[in-house]
């Protein structure tokens, strides 16, 4: 089905300029389609820059009882959804021109714009500054307990980015660079104001996921879940990154269906360190032992500036009589979330083009 999905045209024009414009695209996408969909919206809370109601969308192509299913996710951390929305369009624009049968056996799940308000807004949280990427945790249980979060946080407030980075290399010179990452962005539980804030409860984006786990029987079916980010790593490469624990099936499986390009944190051998709370440990639990769950990670500029502009933009929003700063800082993020240079986005819309053929190719398999 994908065997010409990789070398047709690439079409920059498919990054929207904002998430209204992402959401137009995507549904006028869908209404060319001539397969069979089922399209659902799930409203969020809250409104956009322009008062514009916010919601995630998901749509299902193919058979109602496909064995297996792909399943590609945006906008998990909001301001990334541009490149999420981007490789969504960009197949579902391939599904139309190509007039794409689907086979009996495999379909089709796309999660566009998972977190909108933060897609709206330019910011990776949600209205209340929870990042879904740490909140798939159990709530009624004690909550993972982050302790050099609690020593550095002093320091992710300081309005001098020098001073700052003179604590953030004493920390690392005592006790690793590895440990200082997982100290700022493995998630935290006490702090709503500051960075990777996992939450109190479960967030929008996370019930969007469990009602569409249960409205599909998902946990029956087996699945390759694709879930797009970027920010992260070298300069326009998806690094597939596997956080299936490394003896897993679901990591064996990641290498049988994407080689050696796949990494894992847990095995230390990410760009990625290990991480409280991610969404894939929510499928990991509805998986069997022939899924797999990878996010494929588009590189932008380094993580030292990524801390410091996630850092400024959590600072800036802490106080509200910063609006104008804050409004020019939210281009500053999203330059480094999606930079406007076509090469960059060529390389993206290539990748993904590629990752996703892996994933439909590893579920048929057997």
């Amino acid at each position: 089905m994908f065997s010409k999905f990789r070398f047709t045209n690439i079409d920059v024009r498919v990054f929207p300029a904002d998430y209204a414009q992402a959401r137009r695209a995507w549904l006028n996408a869908l209404d060319s389609l001539e397969c069979g969909h089922e399209h659902l919206v799930f409203p969020c809370a809250g409104a956009g820059p322009n008062g514009e109601g916010l919601s995630t969308d998901s749509v299902w192509l193919g058979a109602a009882d496909a064995e297996n299913v792909l399943v590609v996710i945006g906008g998990t951390h909001g301001i990334e959804g541009f490149a999420g929305s981007a490789a969504q369009i960009d197949l579902l624009r391939w599904l139309v021109t190509e007039k794409v049968a689907f086979p009996a056996n495999t379909a089709i799940l796309l999660i566009h714009a998972i977190t909108p308000w933060g897609y709206a807004w330019l910011r990776r949280c949600d209205s209340a500054g929870v990042d879904l990427n740490r909140n798939a945790v159990d709530f009624t249980q004690p909550l993972p307990d982050n302790h050099d979060y609690t020593l550095l946080r002093p320091a992710l407030f300081v309005a001098d980015p020098e001073q700052r980075q003179k604590i953030f290399a004493e920390f690392t010179s005592q006790f690793g660079r590895v440990a200082l990452e997982k100290a700022i962005s493995g998630g935290q539980y006490i702090d709503a104001s500051g960075p990777f804030y996992g939450g109190a409860s479960p967030a929008h984006g996370r019930q969007v996921c469990e009602s569409l786990m249960q409205r599909y029987a998902l946990g029956k079916r087996r699945l390759a879940v694709v879930d797009v980010h970027t920010g992260l790593g070298s300069y326009g490469y998806g690094e597939i990154i596997c956080d299936h624990a490394p003896d897993s099936p679901g990591a064996a499986v990641a290498a049988q269906w994407y080689g050696d390009s796949v990494t894992l944190p847990l095995a230390g051998t990410s760009s990625s360190v290990p991480k409280f709370g991610l969404m894939d440990y929510a499928w990991h639990a509805i998986m069997d032992s022939r899924s797999c769950f990878i996010t494929l990670e588009f590189g932008t500029f380094s993580t030292d500036h990524l801390f410091e502009i996630l850092l400024r933009d959590h600072q800036l929003w802490a106080q509200a009589e910063n609006w104008p700063e804050r409004l020019a800082h939210s281009q500053i993020m999203r330059r480094h979330f999606c930079p406007a240079e076509a090469a960059w986005q060529e390389m993206l819309l290539f990748r993904g083009r590629q990752v996703i053929t892996q994933a439909w190719r590893g579920l048929e398999l057997n």
